[in-house]
């Protein structure tokens, strides 16, 4: 029995280890570019950086659309041959983006994002319906808030030290995670399937066809269609401070030295992980579902009453951004696999959690583009900051309204 126990520690443990680090460099081929400013370029009547970041998105966003079959219908044998052709050519895109001369090099922002967009749902599918899935699933997700961070320290690092020009630092920051993550995905390859007891606690994962996909939608449609709003929200808080911190870094008058990034996101991380892996401790799957809930609850209030106190002055910038990226990310976090994972459990849904996080992706980054194009053409006289402050109220409101439809909808369905 002890040897048993010790055996699922040691793959909890390695699975956690290697998801974490696939997706933490993932990001390295992904986010290095927002570092950079490309001061003084525009091109049909928008800012460069903002086309290369809408190219991107879209890239990513058409992904997930796909996502929603490619992901659902994948057979294990195939992940690791997908996940190292994806990085692959998310790469060489970005050598083309630094030979190509502006602004045609745009449509390679594109062709990188395409790729990486599907990276997720392969790393989660390795890990979903097992035991352990909320820990290891906290892992993965906490790397998302480090590595964002940490990628950009690199990409100013290598431009402030090396000399390497905004067009060609990318795809320099590209090869500094590529044999890491090539590492990484062999030894995710490598961890057992679900163990019985897995199956036995949180379902069997299967993939679902076009017919099970579209009665799992009929069964939650309202919840769903609830939850998706709240993803779009976040999603586009998410990427907007993600995308433009460096901006808004300036605005709050901080230095940016290539440390500053990482600063801030370090302590979220911790505080997330730690606050969130309580919910491994739940056994109960229905209980755990509404416990996620409060959590969301609880988290877009955070980002609300961080912003205020940061406007009226009782909070220093450093300490809002680190705040509002705590709350913000506790109620992101969940929606990214481990949320989905105690749905499945709750309710006994034959089918997997790539299938759902797609759904609600895909409708997320159409959110990102909307709203950089409405910054660059409907509120182009506000500054960075400001129009930060002001969508943290509105998505503050928005999310608080979706979550409680969603949660009261959900809740009648397990009373049925």
């Amino acid at each position: 029995m002890e040897g048993n126990t010790n055996k699922n520690r040691m793959v909890t443990l390695k699975a956690a280890f290697s998801a974490f680090g696939v997706y933490f460099c993932m990001y390295g081929f992904r986010k290095p570019f927002t570092v950079a400013s490309f001061e003084g370029l525009a091109y049909f009547g928008v800012d460069y950086k903002v086309l290369i970041i809408i190219a991107q998105v879209m890239g990513y966003f058409i992904s997930k659309f796909v996502g929603i079959r490619f992901i659902s219908e994948l057979k294990p044998a195939k992940r690791i041959f997908y996940l190292l052709s994806f990085i692959a050519i998310a790469e060489l895109a970005l050598l083309g983006f630094a030979i190509c001369p502006a602004p045609y090099n745009i449509i390679f922002m594109f062709i990188n994002g395409f790729p990486l967009g599907l990276i997720w749902g392969i790393v989660f599918s390795y890990i979903e319906g097992r035991k352990t899935t909320e820990i290891i699933g906290l892992f993965l997700c906490s790397s998302f808030v480090v590595s964002s961070g940490f990628t950009k320290s690199v990409g100013k690092f290598i431009m402030d030290t090396f000399a390497v020009s905004e067009f060609w630092m990318p795809f320099t920051a590209g090869l500094v995670f590529i044999i890491p993550l090539v590492i990484f995905g062999i030894m995710l390859n490598k961890i057992p399937k679900p163990s019985a007891e897995d199956i036995l606690l949180k379902n069997k994962r299967q993939p679902l066809d076009k017919p099970a996909r579209r009665a799992l939608i009929r069964r939650f449609f309202i919840p769903m269609m609830c939850i998706t709003v709240v993803y779009i929200s976040l999603t586009i808080l998410r990427d907007f401070r993600d995308n433009f911190n460096r901006e808004i870094w300036d605005a709050l008058s901080f230095t940016t030295d290539s440390s500053v990034f990482t600063l801030t996101e370090i302590p979220i991380a911790i505080v997330v992980l730690l606050i969130l892996s309580l919910m491994v401790r739940v056994k109960n799957n229905k209980k755990a579902f509404a416990y996620y809930h409060y959590i969301l609850f609880a988290g877009i209030l955070t980002v609300g009453f961080s912003t205020y106190c940061f406007q009226h002055h009782m909070m220093s910038p450093f300490l809002w951004m680190m705040v509002s990226g705590m709350g913000m990310y506790l109620c992101y976090i969940p929606f990214n696999g481990i949320y989905f994972d105690r749905m499945i459990a709750a309710f006994e849904i034959k089918g997997n959690v790539g299938f759902l996080i797609y759904f609600v992706d895909s409708f997320g980054y159409l959110g990102s583009v909307l709203i950089l194009l409405y910054k660059n053409f409907g509120s182009s006289k506000t500054t960075w900051l400001n129009f930060y402050i002001h969508l943290n109220y509105f998505i503050v409101i928005t999310v608080l309204i979706s979550s409680v439809i969603a949660f009261l909808a959900f809740k009648k369905k397990i009373q049925t």
